[in-house]
């Protein structure tokens, strides 16, 4: 309905699986390449597991689609099936000429002679089981001794389980053990944070052929977060109905109005994120925070000077402070004198009160517990120097971005395009917190407007394009 209003092709917000939609930021396309190459270089059960929604059966489809020729793939988007129905379901899906009525340990026989004879072909097969959480636990235990097929040098049978957070409950049983121990890789599927959504949004809807600014505000970013925990299903189905409120406004902007529609529109489970052991954790929070809050107070009543009648001192003539109700921590603390602060803090001097431009703030530096590598930390120091001199109005490329606590793809990506002999001194490093969450990422060049950005991003070599590159001002990173 709102696709020629927006200059789209066809709905970029679609919840079925869709792989030409497959955002390959947040982890997702690093993760895709760590499953194919356990897919097809390890010998053991590998595991993906990730909240309702936030894009398993994607992942599973895209990775059917990107594994090599010479494998044969198996999908199980049943998971209800007893230990039998799943050896027969294998043999069905290797067209197995086994009689309906043969036993189990018959129809495993024939099994195993099919994957011998596909493994002396050069051939490997891949078992995909969806929705693994659901499964029985003897259909469970069948799938650790599918796992025992093998040679005198290699398995002959590979599977995939990907399933809910209740997997890894399930797989923590003691009964469990054995198949957990066979399980040489776990993947787990984290929800997006701001940053990650709004370039998430971006990407579907220039897949879907938008070609316009982004239509999302800053503030329609943080009430899709919010609403939508991360998870992908959500994000879609808000940004599905927020352009139709916009649509049916008149309006090619998303703003509070149309999401505050879309949020009106959805009935989203209360369940995800909401475990008894998450709302435990949540209530520990919040009294933890709350015995901070009443123990800073009585040591500030306890510290504070009193007159003869017991009553907190004042200056002559002064009124008494006004009290902070509202409960924050740093309310209650005593301010520190203005010497003790740190001189980033201190009063403006007069010229800059005066209208004088003050410094460009450099990027943060990041902790001492992310220790990174000798290149990127080479172009950390560069980018923090080339950041700290450029206007809030100039633009960059963002070729890639990972979590803090995996620096090692940047060191990996920064090796390799110095071994292709790319000019490093195009190539910038970051460290952020802005999204909330720790953060680093690879920038290229230099760029007056979004549209020049845009243009180089065509020309670049096709390892800087290999992550999706997009334009990015230098605003968004202060």
């Amino acid at each position: 309905m709102y696709l020629e209003h927006f200059g789209l092709n066809e709905p970029p917000f679609r919840i079925t699986p869709h792989t030409d939609f497959f955002f390959d930021g947040a982890n997702r396309g690093a993760t895709l390449d760590a499953l194919i190459y356990a897919v097809t270089h390890d010998e053991g059960i590998v595991k993906v597991s990730g909240e309702v929604g936030s894009g398993k059966t994607m992942l599973c489809r895209v990775l059917m689609e990107r594994l090599p020729e010479t494998v044969t793939i198996i999908y199980l988007a049943n998971p209800l099936l007893s230990r039998d129905d799943i050896l027969y379901t294998i043999a069905d899906e290797l067209r197995l000429d086994v009689p309906e009525n043969a036993r189990s340990s018959a129809v495993l026989r024939a099994l195993q002679d099919r994957l011998i004879k596909s493994f002396s072909e050069g051939r490997q097969v891949v078992v995909l089981i969806d929705e693994a959480h659901a499964m029985p636990v003897e259909t469970l235990e069948e799938i650790r001794l599918l796992s025992n097929l093998e040679t005198n040098r290699s398995k002959l049978l590979q599977l995939v389980l990907f399933g809910q957070p209740e997997l890894n409950d399930i797989l923590a049983r003691p009964d469990m053990r054995q198949l957990k121990e066979r399980i040489t890789h776990n993947f787990g599927l984290e929800p997006l944070v701001r940053d990650d959504i709004n370039h998430y949004l971006d990407f579907r809807m220039r897949a879907a052929g938008y070609r316009g600014p982004s239509v999302f505000s800053p503030t329609a970013l943080k009430m899709i977060e919010q609403n939508s925990l991360g998870l992908t299903r959500r994000i879609n189905i808000l940004a599905d109905k927020a352009l139709l409120a916009a649509f049916s406004l008149g309006s090619h902007q998303i703003g509070t109005k149309e999401i505050q529609a879309a949020v009106r529109d959805c009935e989203f489970s209360k369940a995800t994120y909401g475990s008894k052991t998450a709302q435990k954790t949540q209530t520990v929070r919040i009294a933890a925070s709350l015995a901070v809050c009443v123990l800073a107070g009585i040591v500030w009543l306890m510290t504070m000077p009193r007159n003869d009648n017991g009553a907190p001192a004042t200056a002559a003539g002064e009124p008494p402070a006004p009290t902070n109700t509202i409960g924050t921590a740093s309310a209650a603390v005593t301010a520190p004198p203005v010497g003790a602060l740190p001189a980033a803090a201190s009063t403006p001097s007069p010229s800059l009160a005066a209208g004088t431009k003050p410094a460009i703030a450099s990027p943060p530096s990041p902790p001492a517990k992310y220790v990174v590598g000798p290149l990127t930390l080479e172009r950390l120091e560069a980018g923090r120097t080339w950041l700290g001199q450029l206007p809030d109005d100039r633009w960059f490329i963002q070729v890639y971005a990972t979590n803090a606590d995996q620096h090692g793809e940047i060191e990996t990506l920064l090796n390799r395009l110095s071994s292709s002999k790319t000019e490093m001194g195009n190539i910038h490093v970051y460290y952020s917190e802005l999204s909330g969450k720790p953060r680093y990422g690879v920038m290229y060049g230099e760029y007056s407007t979004s549209e020049a950005a845009s243009a180089a991003i065509r020309e670049l070599p096709r390892l800087l394009r290999a992550g999706n590159p997009y334009p990015r001002q230098v605003v968004r990173l202060r």
